[in-house]
């Protein structure tokens, strides 16, 4: 693994095995198949806390696994990190970047978008961050109108971001935090200004104009991430501006656009017909609560 995702810090490694002993505790009512999956939890993201939010409501019970012992990889730009004879699923994962990662042996349910099923050799499957399930789970809240400036955590010292989001009417989302209260923010805005791609995907899940943007330093894989999703979600239209023509709330507002809700929708049926086929995919699994969870 290369110094760039690096989190074997004993700080770092002790904080992770707090977290999962709390996610080792399923929830009251919570049954189904238990899966061991892979999400990137090196430090609190919302975005990255999609998988063990989601899988709970379609019957499958995540237990984290590191990728090389995982049967299940789900939200996020999680491709690098899987050995090349990974034969567990996919669903939903996309590449970090343009580089070719082949996965002969995986069974890939579902991808971000077209880029990375090219870039892994994936053939015919669905399409779409499984991010945009979450307004079928969590309701929105009353909108209040304001511009929920989310920036990726790279960019929460950015001064021009800063200053953006001092202005009347628009306010900054911490996205180092669980996930429920991220999304239910998001999705309280008007419009939405994000250089943090699951900034634009919640934007979508909920059917709010949205525009994103670059920022230094750049991400790993500069757009990469973004245009595989747009590919799939808005394909032949991005929703892309330079950060100079959204300094105010009035140009976010301007410029902002909404994804088609239909296509949003197939693709949101197409990411929950795959999870389905995960039983199946992996063969047989424990079930919660009659199986022991193991952590």
């Amino acid at each position: 693994m290369t110094g760039a995702w690096r989190y074997e810090g004993a700080l770092r490694r002790r904080l992770r095995q707090a977290r999962r002993a709390v996610q080792a505790a399923p929830a009251v009512g919570t049954r189904g198949v238990v899966v061991p999956a892979f999400w990137w939890d090196g430090h609190p993201n919302f975005g990255d806390a999609l998988t063990p939010l989601l899988l709970p409501r379609y019957g499958l019970v995540p237990r984290h696994r590191e990728p090389d012992r995982a049967r299940l990889v789900g939200v996020g730009s999680l491709i690098q990190f899987l050995p090349a004879d990974f034969d567990g699923a996919i669903w939903g994962t996309g590449a970090i970047d343009d580089a070719e990662r082949l996965l002969p042996d995986a069974t890939v349910l579902a991808v971000r978008g077209p880029l990375t099923a090219e870039r892994i050799g994936a053939g015919a499957v669905a399409y779409g961050d499984p991010g945009l399930l979450v307004a079928r789970h969590l309701r929105r809240p009353g909108s209040d109108g304001q511009v929920a400036l989310v920036a990726h955590g790279h960019h929460r010292g950015d001064e021009d971001l800063l200053a953006l989001a001092r202005r009347d009417g628009v306010r900054a989302v911490d996205v180092h935090r669980a996930a429920p209260p991220v999304v239910r923010e998001i999705a309280s805005a008007g419009a939405v200004l994000t250089t943090s791609l699951h900034g634009l995907v919640t934007a979508d899940a909920y059917g709010i104009p949205a525009v994103w943007t670059t920022r230094e330093p750049a991400l790993i894989g500069g757009d990469f991430k973004f245009r595989d999703y747009e590919a799939a979600v808005t394909p032949g239209r991005s929703r892309f501006v330079q950060f100079d023509d959204v300094r105010t709330r009035e140009d976010v507002v301007r410029r902002a656009s909404r994804a088609d809700a239909g296509r949003v929708a197939a693709l949101c049926d197409g990411l929950e017909a795959a999870l389905r086929r995960v039983p199946e995919a992996l063969g047989p699994l424990p079930r919660y609560p009659s199986g022991l969870l193991r952590r």
